[in-house]
């Protein structure tokens, strides 16, 4: 038997002793959810990433930096009954509950969702008809900088509609800094998504849950004044 192998959870791959499994409830959720990870993510002690695959039915986790010939992900790009959009806050991503509100709206003729052109010919296009499509999302499991390089080199993400969160409060990753001013978790990102999609935040509210459960164990692990040196004050 690997050794190695033994030290880790085979659900959630945490180590064993900060396994977050116990955290982890399944939720009824019947939206499409794609979390593209980069390499670096997959042994991040703090990673979030897994919260959700585990968390969520119909969610699928790939692990890569450039996914423009990603077989699976093309194929699940290729459905012809499900729009995906990419989290992702370019110059023309509109808010997710603007674009969800479109579900609705064949043709969108009051509401501008822009897309590109630049469309690889392997994952074809979706025709419009009477029925309407299911929608899903696509998150980015990495810091800013990675999330920006995986975006760059995969080509097939360039032709999806890209959403942000409408305004939301600021995150609760209180273990891992962020460059940018509240930023989130992939796991946060994923909830607020999620909840706007369907109106419906405490069906997600599990997520924050398991998230905040597994950002305790950490803190509790660490050895007196290292938390309030490189993190401020604990909160009461």
């Amino acid at each position: 038997m690997n050794k190695k192998a033994s030290r880790y959870c085979e659900h959630c791959g945490k180590a064993k002793k900060a396994c977050i499994c116990h955290f982890i409830s399944r939720i009824d959720s019947d939206v499409p959810v794609i979390v593209l990870q980069h390499p670096s993510e997959v042994n991040q002690p703090i990673g979030t990433a897994r919260i959700l695959s585990l968390s969520l039915p119909h969610c699928a986790l790939f692990v890569g930096e450039d996914f423009s010939d990603h077989a699976e992900l093309n194929t699940k790009l290729a459905t012809e009954n499900i729009d995906f959009a990419l989290l992702y806050p370019s110059d023309d991503a509109v808010p997710i509950s603007r674009w969800q509100a479109t579900a609705n709206d064949k043709d969108h003729a009051d509401i501008d969702i822009p897309t590109h052109i630049d469309t690889p010919a392997h994952i074809g296009t979706h025709n419009d008809t009477d029925t309407k499509n299911a929608r899903g999302i696509i998150l980015l499991d990495g810091t800013w900088r990675k999330a920006f390089k995986m975006y760059q080199l995969s080509r097939n993400l360039h032709s999806l509609p890209a959403v942000k969160l409408d305004d939301i409060s600021e995150g609760n990753y209180r273990i891992r800094k962020s460059p940018i001013e509240g930023g989130l978790s992939t796991v946060e990102a994923g909830y607020y998504a999620l909840s706007a999609m369907t109106h419906d935040g405490e069906r997600y509210q599990p997520l924050l849950t398991a998230f905040d459960g597994m950002i305790e164990f950490q803190i509790s692990q660490m050895p007196p004044g290292v938390y309030e040196r490189h993190y401020g004050k604990k909160d009461e």
